[in-house]
């Protein structure tokens, strides 16, 4: 099994990532969705305030790794990407079970950039003001996202075109994992 792990802050473009790797045979399991769904049991609603609350509460009481504990289950397949690695303790988790059979790429954009994807998307748990958009950003920070980014395998400036970015993406991919 060869896993790639794809990191980034919020709208850097790691969703590009993930359809590039579907398209070459990658199988995708999301952090975010087990975060998600986990959300939905507790009946929260999918909001940046109550889904990242919730997330941040989760690492507190059980840990910074709880999110890749949760994760670990669902990876399995040949090629696996796992999107929405968060921070060392994760990382730590995963590099356990997989070794040197996991690499991690990192997506990079600024946060202009980023915002004003966010925007554009309108993803129900995105954050909807800019002063929200820099609280989400310390959060993530905090849980140690800028050490998983800096330490990444590959990184990926997605700041040109779509269609550059894709082909960087496709180039990494089959760099990694042929």
């Amino acid at each position: 099994m060869r896993v790639v792990c794809v990191t980034g802050m919020p709208g850097c473009g790691k969703e590009e990532v993930l359809a590039v790797a579907q398209a070459l045979g990658f199988s995708i399991v999301r952090m975010g969705d087990v975060v998600r769904e986990e959300a939905l049991r507790r009946g929260l609603p999918i909001s940046d305030a109550a889904v990242g609350g919730m997330a941040h509460a989760e690492r507190q009481v059980h840990g910074l790794g709880i999110w890749a504990e949760r994760t670990l289950p669902r990876i399995s397949g040949d090629r696996v990407l796992v999107d929405g690695l968060r921070g060392r303790a994760e990382l730590e988790i995963f590099r356990n079970s997989f070794g040197d059979d996991l690499s991690v790429v990192a997506v990079h954009a600024s946060p202009r950039t980023r915002y004003e994807r966010m925007l554009r998307r309108r993803r129900t748990d995105d954050a909807g003001s800019i002063e929200a958009f820099g609280a989400r950003d310390l959060r993530e920070l905090s849980w140690g996202l800028g050490d998983v980014i800096a330490t990444a395998d590959v990184m990926l400036v997605n700041e040109g075109t779509l269609e550059e970015f894709r082909r960087a993406a496709r180039t990494a991919l089959g760099r990694l994992h042929g």
